[in-house]
């Protein structure tokens, strides 16, 4: 695991400091960059052993997994943010998160430690960050060697229903 969020370097923007309080946020990677997730969202991380597929199911749910007895749903970060999916051999890690109270399994690469982000070193979003990306992030802050984006759970999460 990677306990180092700040391994990027950071490009000088100006800051959008919004005055609110510090943000507790734990760090998730995915292709090599790090992203904030809100420690309050976060249950468990946890290895996936068995995924269910789910037949006709968005390409981003990878399946259904067992979080303790209970069956989730399997979500890639990676591909809700559009990037190409890893090698097939490596094991699968998660996080274990609520969202409206229902249980989800986050598919990362590699977890990291807990980060307190003070208000003064948010950002505004980078441009390069693309429509896409942008729309799964909350808030960008700026790191020491790097640009940390707090991912936003209800984007990730809410995907279109079809009836």
């Amino acid at each position: 695991m990677r306990t180092d969020a700040t391994q990027h370097p950071t490009p000088s923007m100006e800051s959008a400091n919004s005055g609110k309080a510090q943000v507790h946020c734990f760090i998730v990677f995915v292709g090599g960059e790090p992203f904030g997730l809100p420690v309050d969202s976060v249950q468990t991380i946890f290895g996936i052993e068995a995924v269910t597929p789910v037949p006709l199911g968005p390409r981003e749910i990878i399946g259904l997994v067992n979080l303790r007895g209970k069956i989730v749903t399997a979500v890639s970060l990676r591909r809700r943010l559009n990037l190409p999916d890893r090698e097939a051999a490596r094991s699968m890690l998660a996080v274990g998160m609520d969202y409206r109270g229902e249980n989800f399994a986050l598919v990362v690469d590699e977890v990291g430690d807990v980060l307190h982000l003070e208000p003064e070193t948010r950002i505004l979003l980078p441009p390069h960050l693309g429509e896409r990306r942008a729309k799964f992030t909350k808030a960008a802050y700026r790191l020491e060697n790097g640009i940390l984006s707090l991912l936003d759970v209800g984007a990730i999460f809410d995907f279109p229903r079809h009836i």
